[in-house]
């Protein structure tokens, strides 16, 4: 489209904005753009509409079609009221639960929304205060409700806000409910569609209740209460960053019986600015570094960290010359399915229908692991909603012991349904605690594992695009790696491809291609060489990017060999990057 026709067309829709449908702050803010001769912000703010995918909003906050906003946000819940009083027509209730997280306009949006489902019928559970994202999955199922949002942006900067979706069993929502509410969403046109005036007789407030069954709860998937009741006094430093862990992550360890959990209180500030942070991101060093400086002064065994809405965990730990040194997503992984397994095998509680889920681009030693023990695997696409879909799936004929992804993600338990710090912080310091007891830390215990199963060095690289053109350079870069399909990375042969956006794989060595079994596409395009590299390339759902997702693997026959592996495995990673031009 020229850039004429682009401002003329999103002139007309910023127009649209000045009707009295729209609040005076909002209309102000609007004709200030348009009064602009920059059509920068007016380009941004309105070029498209801000897409409800199938995981829900998310996007930078201000006015305009393409920002999160109360109208955007309002359009996202009466879309989804609209569905649910379709799909539920038959209850005599429909109810929903709200969170929301500690970003700014969080509380204001969840607010919102509660007025909206009321006005639209449907019965609301709000929480009282800011909770994490595994509590209102769990609050889902254990209230009986039909769906659940909340209003939070994860792990992005402080500009962001966005609106999750759930179903019924806690799961954020998968076809056919995504699909079909996103029709319902994008019915709604304007402001005038969208029926703010609340019902408060059908709005009830939730908290401390719901917080003392869910810890309850989590304590029973404690497997080594005994070794806890030795070690309780383990130092553990933990930060919230900030966000919603701040009281119930250290509850749950409490409750768990660790009693000296050291805080970091300059994060223990509830703001949606993310003071100390540029990222609240747990999987970037600086937003760890002053848990990991806490845990240096006060000579803890552990650091943890929970992202703003507390589903991802970031963990550091000592090397073996001291130094503290942070786990990535795959080595956290490592560590939960070792230990979840090694310790039920002990406790005989091995049922032999036992599984466990990862998602396509986490590391393919917990294949090995698994496999060993007797274990079924599954694999996924990214996203926890598609593990959560395999729980319900398996749901009373198999016994799920737990999944994650490389992005910080793990879930130990099976009445959440999705990605859990809460849970996830206990279980690693559980962990920790049970490694002591067998001489061993827990950076010891992850080489263990790689000595047992094999050494496996993973990179993740994320090429930032923002904006319009942005979007269209991935696009134009995916296009660009299917028309010209690698035949070698780094000097090793590529042996398998697989396009998940076809659902197509092809294997080099037999020239054959075949289907790949899975739900439903996705454009995610993976490589296997013969050194046993696997390669993987996809755009980011939600954030302005590319990532590549880099697994070498080396052999090693005990941990003396680990330096040396990783050594050879960083500078294999450096060709692999040469080759794919992302250096």
């Amino acid at each position: 489209m020229e850039n004429k026709e682009l401002i003329e067309e999103v002139r007309k829709k910023a127009q649209a904005w000045l009707s009295n449908d729209y609040d005076e702050t909002t209309r102000d803010q609007v004709q200030a753009m348009l009064d602009n001769p920059n059509p920068a912000d007016l380009i941004e703010s309105f070029y498209k509409d801000l897409e409800f995918g199938t995981g829900g909003l998310r996007g930078i906050m201000g006015v305009g079609s393409n920002r999160i906003n109360k109208y955007t946000v309002g359009a996202a819940t009466q879309g989804l009221s609209n569905y649910l009083k379709k799909e539920f027509a038959n209850l005599p209730e429909i109810k929903v639960v709200i969170g929301h997280d500690c970003r700014n306009n969080s509380r204001e949006y969840a607010e919102i929304s509660a007025d909206i489902f009321s006005a639209n019928g449907i019965k609301v559970y709000l929480f009282e205060d800011l909770r994490p994202t595994p509590e209102m999955s769990y609050a889902i199922r254990k209230l009986g409700c039909q769906s659940g949002i909340i209003l939070t942006a994860s792990h992005n900067p402080k500009e962001y806000n966005g609106y999750k979706a759930y179903w019924d069993d806690g799961a954020q929502m998968i076809a056919p409910h995504d699909k079909n509410t996103i029709a319902e969403v994008n019915k709604i046109r304007t402001a005038a569609d969208i029926q703010f005036d609340g019902n408060k007789n059908l709005i009830e407030m939730i908290g401390k209740e719901m917080d003392e069954a869910y810890i309850n709860d989590l304590k029973r998937i404690s497997l080594s209460p005994e070794v806890i009741a030795r070690r309780h006094d383990m130092r553990i430093v933990y930060t919230p960053i900030h966000g919603t862990g701040v009281h119930i992550i250290p509850a749950a360890m409490k409750r768990f019986g660790f009693t000296n959990i050291i805080h970091v209180p300059e994060q223990d500030v509830i703001s949606g600015d993310f003071p100390t942070v540029i990222s609240p991101n747990p999987e970037e060093p600086a937003a760890m570094s002053m848990a990991v400086e806490k845990a240096k002064a006060a000579e803890a065994e552990l650091a943890l960290a929970s992202d703003p809405d507390a589903d991802r965990t970031g963990a550091a730990v000592k090397n073996n010359d001291g130094e503290w040194v942070l786990l990535n997503g795959n080595q956290t992984a490592l560590l939960f399915v070792y230990y979840l397994i090694t310790r039920r095998k002990e406790l005989g509680m091995l049922t032999g229908k036992d599984y466990m889920v990862k998602t396509i681009v986490t590391t393919e030693t917990i294949r090995t692991i698994a496999e060993r023990n007797e274990v079924g695997l599954y694999d996924v696409y990214t996203g926890f909603k598609w593990i959560a879909d395999i729980i319900r799936k398996n749901e009373g004929k198999k016994t799920y012991i737990g999944g994650g992804e490389e992005s910080y993600g793990f879930l130990c338990e099976y009445f959440v349904r999705d990605k859990d710090a809460v849970s996830a912080c206990c279980i690693l310091a559980e962990m920790t605690a049970w490694a002591k007891e067998r001489g061993l830390t827990l950076f010891q215990l992850l080489h263990r594992i790689y000595a047992e199963y094999g050494f496996s060095k993973e990179i993740g690289i994320s090429v930032v695009r923002k904006g319009k053109s942005g979007a269209e350079e991935i696009e134009a870069m995916m296009k660009n790696f299917r028309e010209n399909p690698l035949e070698e990375i780094a000097g090793s042969k590529v042996t398998m491809t697989y396009d998940y956006a076809s659902l197509k794989g092809h294997s080099f060595a037999d020239n054959e291609d075949f289907s790949l079994n899975m739900p439903t596409t996705s454009n995610v395009l993976q490589y296997y060489t013969e050194d046993n590299t696997k390669v993987s390339i996809r755009p980011s759902g939600t954030e302005p990017k590319i990532k590549f997702y880099i697994e070498v693997h080396e052999s090693v026959r005990s941990v003396e060999d680990i330096p040396n592996a990783e050594k050879k495995a960083l500078e294999k990673i450096e060709k692999i990057k040469e080759s794919l031009g992302i250096t």
